[in-house]
């Protein structure tokens, strides 16, 4: 933990505040950070002032000017820390930063692709448009006049520690910016790991703050939450899985989408139900019922239950559950054959492997808790 010590004395020395929090390794997790006494909610832990912060703005200017015109800030970042020498000013700073096989390991877009045909479709998704962003950024940098060469893989390490380790803020000067351009790297908090819930994050003019949600015993692991993500997100964004995660769903397209016909498809893409079925540990969402309901109702009903609210009945909603569990049943033989090829194959690493197998057993748990459910 020597490196960790080393930059806590820099970032104190920026005018980071922390209160009884500290940095320290988790058993098969890497480093949290863990209260160090007794907290009491609403306690403010840490406070970055923004002139810690590392942003568009501390950029130094030659490279901003060599970068063609247009480049995202995402990029503009990556190119900052993967230009960076052993002696900059961050030096303490990215020496705690996830190693090259860390990331390599655990992001999908540096994986061996052959793996991500193993992705669910969500993750897939999502991915697609990762590769999309990162082929544009490259293409920036591949443009740019830069003093030093930037390898592809140097700058993907960088843009990936980028897009895993940013916080949203917004400024004067990066108001008018897209959204998505509103980042910034902060120290200290980009060490706080994510749950689905967590302490409070709030920025204003002057500084970043976090604040404990609730009390706290000494020796507990102190989080942060990155949003209202699913498991599929966290796994392409994050490079992880949460064993419990509230905001989790199943994508239920590759089950229900082969039971339409032709017609069928074509009805619910006219209305707006065409795709994008999902269910959670509590229910099946609604698109989903309307879709199934087109299989198990006449066709002036069905347009009644949509469009002006009928419920169908006791007995319609019967009909529909008992087709749903099918498909699900039909669905879980899918999961369950995903799950084998993955324990057979030996395509990228085991780690990567094993994520994948774990975040189909997820899926594989929320279709047998839904299928119990409408059988019990």
């Amino acid at each position: 933990m020597e490196d960790y010590d080393e930059f806590l004395h820099w970032a104190q020395d920026q005018g980071v505040e922390l209160n009884g929090i500290l940095p320290r390794a988790i058993p098969n997790r890497g480093i949290g950070l863990i209260v160090t006494k007794p907290v009491k909610a609403n306690e403010q832990l840490l406070q970055v002032p923004t002139s810690a912060l590392r942003t568009i703005e501390t950029v130094r200017p030659k490279v901003k000017k060599a970068l063609p015109k247009g480049t995202k800030v995402h990029a503009i970042l990556a190119a900052e820390l993967a230009l960076d020498t052993p002696t900059c000013k961050y030096r303490l700073w990215n020496a705690v930063t996830p190693s090259r096989d860390d990331v390599s390991t655990t992001l999908p877009l540096a994986w061996d692709t052959a793996l991500h045909a193993y992705l669910p479709k969500p993750a897939l998704t999502l991915l697609r448009k990762q590769q999309a962003k990162f082929t544009r950024d490259w293409a920036a940098i591949q443009q740019a006049s830069l003093d030093a060469s930037v390898t592809r893989q140097d700058f993907l390490y960088s843009w990936l520690l980028v897009n895993t380790r940013t916080f949203y803020h917004e400024s004067p000067r990066t108001a008018k910016l897209p959204k998505d351009d509103r980042m910034v790297l902060q120290p200290v908090a980009d060490l706080f790991n994510h749950a689905d819930k967590g302490c409070h994050v709030a920025f204003g003019p002057a500084s970043f703050t976090i604040t404990a949600d609730r009390a706290y015993d000494e020796g507990e692991e102190v989080y942060i939450c990155y949003g209202k993500h699913t498991n599929d997100f966290l796994l392409v964004e994050y490079g992880f899985v949460l064993a419990h995660n509230g905001w989790d769903e199943v994508c239920l397209d590759d089950a229900v989408l082969p039971e339409l016909g032709k017609e069928h498809k074509a009805r619910l893409d006219e209305r707006g139900f065409l795709g994008n079925y999902v269910l959670d540990a509590k229910t099946v969402c609604y698109r989903t019922q309307v879709a199934l309901r087109l299989l198990c109702a006449p066709a002036g009903q069905w347009e009644r239950l949509v469009f002006e609210g009928e419920d169908g009945g006791e007995a319609l909603q019967e009909e529909v559950d008992r087709l749903l569990v099918k498909v699900l049943r039909k669905y879980r033989g899918v999961v369950e054959r995903t799950i084998h090829e993955l324990e057979d194959i030996e395509v990228g690493q085991a780690e990567q492997r094993d994520m994948l197998c774990t975040r189909w057993q997820q899926i594989q748990s929320l279709v047998n808790q839904t299928v119990e459910r409408l059988e019990s």
